[in-house]
């Protein structure tokens, strides 16, 4: 049986031509009946992923603690937007939250604000957040303006991306085709030449496949912009690299890899961030690419983890143990996770990331 959101895409296709590759995620991620994020909550053991506040509450903590120490740094000012991009089920939210409630000060001059375009996602964190005022929003250009503190955890990463393949003169865009009977593939448009890609012909050779995204680069310079106008900070963190090269775009279902074009909207699907366009596209300053190990390193994760160990026994220490692992270790989260942070010039980096 085909899949609903396939034969809507089929019929498209047939009817008006192939489609881009960041027209297909759009459709497979937030299509309002049959959207991946429009229709389940996929975070958690039981959804199809785990992110890094789902794996331990000392992720969260630490950046929670991270971003106090800007506001601090900063002269402790009036009136923060304290914002996540994609704030999943509220866990990291929570976190922070938990984490800086001892800071003196801090709560009473912040206003918490999530960007999460999924009604499903809004319910899950009015009730992890039920005792916090929370303000919604579309999309981060919809953040009111002020001083502004802001995490995106495994946001940058699910936003559309275009594909294309080098060519001898040019690039040909990786489209999605259909045969007419509700079977999707993919296809190359003509050979051309792109402006946003003439940069890279000197460092690719024919037949690679560079991936853009236009949306996250609009919205680091959004972000950038609002920190160098009124302060503050930002931390993107995701899997990545410093520059796209290759084809990073998968799929996933309950914890596996499949198929990205078999059942759209059944699967979670993303792209790896290339955060040389986040840097460039920002008119803050940047710090230098950071893995995640490192940076949760510096920040004082083991120290943290050797205390919260201290109350535990048996298999909660175990999972304890392994937890640690996974967000730091180089062979797990350690090293394909990256971190990298937005600042005011003049001012210093946010904590555990260098200039």
């Amino acid at each position: 049986m085909i899949a609903p959101l396939a034969d809507i895409l089929c019929r498209r296709i047939v009817a008006n031509g192939p489609i881009t590759l960041a027209e297909y995620m759009a459709e497979c991620l937030l299509h309002p009946e049959h959207g991946y994020y429009a229709t389940r909550d996929p975070f958690g053991a039981g959804g199809d992923f785990i992110t890094a506040p789902e794996t331990s509450q000392m992720f969260g903590e630490m950046i929670g603690l991270a971003l106090a120490q800007v506001w601090m740094d900063q002269g402790c000012c009036d009136n923060v937007i304290l914002a996540e991009l994609g704030p999943g089920r509220g866990t990291q939210m929570a976190d922070i939250l938990r984490a800086t409630k001892s800071i003196p000060g801090f709560h009473d001059r912040v206003s918490v604000h999530l960007v999460e375009a999924s009604e499903t996602l809004r319910g899950v964190q009015r009730e992890t957040l039920k005792d916090r005022d929370i303000t919604w929003h579309d999309t981060a250009s919809d953040l009111p303006e002020g001083p502004l503190l802001l995490v995106a955890n495994e946001f940058f990463d699910a936003l559309p991306i275009r594909q294309f393949q080098r060519g001898e003169t040019g690039w040909s865009e990786r489209l999605i085709t259909c045969d007419g009977s509700g079977h999707l593939a993919f296809g190359l448009s003509p050979e051309t030449a792109v402006a946003a890609l003439e940069h890279r012909m000197s460092d690719t050779r024919q037949g690679d496949i560079v991936e853009i995204c236009p949306a996250a680069a609009a919205i680091s310079a959004e972000i950038g912009q609002r920190i160098a106008d009124h302060g503050g900070a930002a931390l993107f963190i995701d899997y990545g690299d410093w520059r796209s090269l290759g084809d990073t775009f998968q799929a996933m279902k309950a914890q596996k890899f499949c198929d990205p074009l078999q059942d759209p909207g059944e699967a979670d699907l993303t792209a790896h961030v290339d955060f040389e366009a986040l840097a460039q596209a920002s008119l803050a300053k940047h710090t230098r690419l950071t893995p995640q190990g490192m940076f949760l390193e510096r920040l004082g994760i083991t120290h943290r983890a050797q205390s919260l160990a201290q109350a535990m026994s048996g298999p909660d220490l175990q999972q304890h143990i392994a937890a640690h692992r996974r967000l730091t270790h180089p062979e797990e989260m350690g090293n394909l996770f990256k971190v990298i942070g937005l600042y005011p010039k003049g001012k210093m980096p946010p904590p555990g990331l260098e200039p």
